[in-house]
């Protein structure tokens, strides 16, 4: 027996209904657009024990005080059964929010969750997960979301009270800040209560509170009272107030409910809180001219661009063209593996040039493939001869806005190499925002890449408002103000500074400066801004002065503790994570290690910690810990891909896979061997002509073949290489009488003499007692056959009109554990390790691939460290994965000669 309930939130504000046993929760695909998130849905199915769970209180209680939010999450129920029964708690919040706290009570005794290093988090995390114990509890939810998920087990008779709280710093976009909550319950709860209480010293100057579903009956409902400096907002529906109808039982509620907000600001320094030892400075200064800008805007028209995408990103550009200034200056750049432009210079954006380029932008047409460095090279390069010749005005702020799905597979290919290559060319001197699209989109390079040329990136999500993405993003970098904003303390008063230097100002954002004063009793100091504006200029310079807070809210005898406090760690932390990615390596040890600390002192779950809650015990004795984790940003992309569970949970995104081995075979034929016990891989190509057929797994004990026929590209590439893939997989096991045939169009099953055909073009499955077939369309084909061996076969799809490549598929080996000692094949013969040592390491022909000596199989072979790409994650771009490569066909390290795995046809074993 079970009950469930689930919070929505997205700041503060939140739902939570009841489900008793039999509920189902089905999480809405992050692609799908549902306002302007992907919150999770939840599908209550009927049955005859609703009444056994109550709900009986719920209050989410958000209080702001200058920007700093503070929630906190509290909910009751009650057991009525004559049983136990496991009972779950579900949150969506803020992915920039760090859960700060979380208890469970139940029966007088209180259980709080303790935050710890990542690392030791994991240790008795997986020590659980190994005995079945225990899950994770945060997992990515829709676009801007994540879920906390705990569940516990509850006495017949016996009530439990969830505690949660987390803070985040609100962020200013387009003039206001916004708090927004889905609320969704889908049934009546007893005690309902939203409260926001916000606290801003500047002054208020509006605020504004309604509700997507919100009718004339429930308008009232919505209290708002609105001060110089306060305001107080609470949503508290009674039961009958939620009816749909007199007497039934469905609810009105269902739907988002806002608070939006801005505060008052003068021409002066900008407001500056002193608390304690620590100040906050928020600098926005009003009525500024807009400053000219220089914008080359370089779009992706490759073939993965093709269709939706494509018309979408048309669509947005026609918009942003028709929103640029006259006094801007832009540029379009067109790449696939080739690169174009619209013209070679930076142009005026009068409307005859606007008109122009509209033309030209309703003309692309996609195809090829990507190749991002020279893209942007050439960017760069139209900005930066604009200033030189002085095309351009002085007074001017210079951006590249990116707009890629995919990974650079032309041209300059190495990442690290391209971001390099990119922060050398900009200098300093202009800004790169990036725009990646999908799922597909290597957005931790694009967001690396951005940060170290003072920018940012933004995911565009599939679905029918991208358009309307694209055009929101380019709104908030569409009006810079001021440029070169340095922000100046009295060097001797002032340590620990958050980042007080900005490249630029844009309208309707904030720059928040946090620090700690070296004298603790100081009230005032001297703040000093200078920038550079439209036509001269921009210097401020007053005194900061500590407001008392107890005097500016008397009745409040505090909000949440001394606040700037933890705002300064809120904004040090995140800038400490962002130095992990973006510094040298000595910068981003040091930046780990004060970020863990800091973390740890504030009781911060951030991508470095972890909550553990200590379940309580139940009949059956001690139960294994809960983990909360914060999910990086790649770890969200993986998990909304290929789901959310135990492995990717921990920080680590190969935990699950890396139980046992894979090993694996992909592109252009690249084998993997991984070889978890020394911590290392082994790869080699194989070399042969297309048709081939090899054998990569024979068990004649289990009765288990595996081999694969090459394919070659549809004509040779100019280069004159001959490339392989393989395009066909047959796989047998005698003993069950299945049979497959795995082709790049579909995927043909014979047992007992029965036939069956999958498509790649259906997410299907089959199950029988002795095989489970799973397909992800247009993506990977999962084979689990009884008391064997799991396999997992990758469709890798090329654009149809590319003039060389075609569809091609690789093979991966998930679980081999039970195939006998005997195993063989290019792949089977690695199944049960192998023992190797590397001596002797050297500069090799490539300096980031240096060469060493191995010891393997009683033979010395020099070896080069590369790596191969893992397609399992990420069917499109891939994982690159560090390993020691073996030259000429693998040999010595392959029992015999590669050609003595040729066999003469798919199903044969000679």
């Amino acid at each position: 027996m079970s009950g469930v309930w689930t919070v929505l939130l997205l700041l503060g504000c939140v739902f939570l209904p009841p489900l008793s046993h039999g509920a189902l929760v089905i999480s809405q695909d992050a692609s799908t657009p549902q306002g302007s998130d992907g919150a999770t849905r939840l599908l209550k199915k009927r049955s005859t024990d609703n009444a056994e769970v109550e709900v009986y209180s719920v209050k989410v209680d958000c209080k702001v005080a200058s920007r700093f939010a503070h929630t906190v999450i509290t909910s009751s129920a009650l057991n009525k059964a004559n049983s136990s029964q496991e009972m779950f708690f579900e949150v969506d919040l803020p992915k920039t929010a760090f859960i700060t706290n979380f208890s469970m009570e139940i029966e007088g005794q209180t259980y709080t969750g303790e935050v710890k290093a990542k690392e030791k988090a994991k240790k008795q995390y997986q020590k659980a997960v190994s005995t079945g114990q225990t899950a994770g509890l945060v997992k990515a939810s829709g676009r801007k979301m994540e879920k906390f998920t705990v569940s516990v087990n509850i006495a017949a008779n016996s009530n439990v009270t969830f505690i949660l709280t987390h803070e985040e710093l609100l962020q200013r976009k387009l003039g206001q800040y916004e708090i927004m909550t889905r609320v969704k319950p889908k049934q009546l709860v007893q005690h309902f209560e939203i409260v926001a209480d916000i606290y801003e010293p500047q002054g208020i100057a509006f605020l504004e509170a309604y509700g997507t579903f919100i009718s004339n009956e429930l308008l009232p409902l919505v209290e708002k009272t609105v001060t110089d400096k306060k305001a107080h907002i609470s949503f508290c529906p009674t039961l009958d107030q939620q009816r749909k109808c007199p007497g039934c039982e469905g609810t009105l509620i269902d739907g988002d409910f806002f608070i939006k907000y801005d505060v008052n600001r003068a021409e002066t320094i900008g407001d500056i809180q002193i608390v304690n030892g620590y100040f906050v400075h928020f600098f926005a200064p009003p009525d500024l001219p807009r400053v000219p800008k220089n914008v080359v805007f370089v779009i992706d028209r490759s073939g993965s661009m093709s269709g939706i995408k494509m018309k979408q990103t048309k669509e947005a550009m026609l918009t942003i063209l028709n929103d640029l200034a006259e006094d801007d200056y832009f540029g379009i750049v067109l790449f696939d593996y080739s690169i174009s432009t619209w013209k070679e210079s930076l142009t005026k954006a009068t409307k005859e040039n606007v008109s122009e380029a509209q033309k030209f932008i309703q003309g692309i047409t996609d195809l090829g493939s990507t190749n991002i460095n020279d893209a942007v090279m050439k960017a760069v390069d139209m900005i930066m001869k604009g200033i030189r010749d002085k095309k351009v005005p002085e007074r001017i702020v210079s951006m590249v806005i990116l707009m890629t799905d995919g990974m650079p597979n032309s041209g300059e290919s190495s990442v690290p190499q391209i971001q390099e290559n990119v922060l050398l060319a900009m200098g300093g001197n202009m800004s790169l925002f990036c725009l990646g699209f999908g799922d597909d989109v290597d957005y931790s390079f694009l967001d690396v890449m951005s940060r170290q040329n003072q920018g940012l990136a933004r995911r565009i999500y599939e679905g029918s408002d991208a358009t309307v993405q694209l055009q929101g993003f380019y709104e908030e970098v569409a009006s810079p103000l001021l440029s070169e904003v340095d922000l100046r303390y009295p060097d001797n008063l002032v340590n620990s500074l958050t980042t007080s230097h900005y490249k630029q100002l844009f309208n309707g954002s904030e720059i928040v400066v946090a620090g700690r004063l070296t004298d603790y009793s100081l009230d005032n100091f001297l703040v000093e801004v200078f920038a550079q504006g439209f036509e001269e200029d921009f210097i401020v310079k007053g005194q900061a002065s500590a407001q008392e807070w107890d005097i500016l809210y008397p009745e409040q005898e505090y909000i949440f503790g001394d606040f700037t406090e933890r705002l300064w760690a809120y904004l040090t932390i995140q800038e400490l994570l962002s130095k992990r990615e973006t510094g040298t390596a000595e910068e981003k040890g040091n930046a780990t290690a004060q970020a863990l600390e800091m973390s740890l002192q504030y009781s911060f779950v951030t991508p470095l910690t972890s909550m553990v809650v200590t379940k309580p015990e139940t009949d059956e004795g001690p139960e294994g810990p809960l983990i909360a984790d914060k999910l990086t940003e790649d770890e969200r992309q993986k998990a909304q891909r290929f789901g959310n569970y135990a492995g990717l949970l921990m920080g680590n995104a190969w935990t699950h896979s890396r139980i046992s081995p894979t090993n694996f075979v992909d592109g252009d034929p690249h084998f993997m061997i991984e070889l978890p016990e020394q911590e290392d891989a082994l790869c080699f190509n194989i070399d042969d002509k297309p048709g081939t057929i090899f054998n990569l797994v024979r068990d004649q004990l289990a009765g288990i073949l595996v081999n694969g026929q090459t394919i070659g590209d549809k004509k040779v590439a100019p280069d004159g290489k001959v490339n392989t893939y393989f395009g066909r997989f047959g796989i047998v096991h005698q003993g069950l009488g299945v049979r497959l045939e795995v082709t790049t169009h579909d995927i043909t099953v014979s047992q007992d003499g029965k036939q069956a055909k999958l498509f790649w073009s259906d997410t299907t499955s089959l199950k029988g007692a002795n095989m489970d077939l799973q397909v992800t369309k247009d993506s990977s084909l999962t084979v689990t056959l009884r008391d064997s061996v799991r396999f997992v076969v990758i469709l890798h799809k090329m654009w149809k009109q590319h003039p060389y490549h075609q569809d091609y598929l690789g093979f991966y080996t998930l679980d081999s554990h039970l195939l006998s000692p005997s195993v063989h094949g290019l792949l089977g013969q690695f199944y049960h390790g192998v023992q190797f040592e590397v001596k002797d390491m050297r500069p090799g022909e490539v300096p980031e691939k240096p060469d060493a000596t191995m010891l393997v199989k009683g033979q010395e072979l020099t070896v080069t460290r590369g790596w191969q790409r893992d397609f399992r994650w990420d069917v499109k771009n891939g994982e690159n994965i560090p390993c020691w490569f073996i030259h000429s066909n693998g040999n010595g390290l392959i029992d015999g000669n590669h050609t003595d795995y040729i066999m003469s046809g798919l199903f044969k074993t000679v």
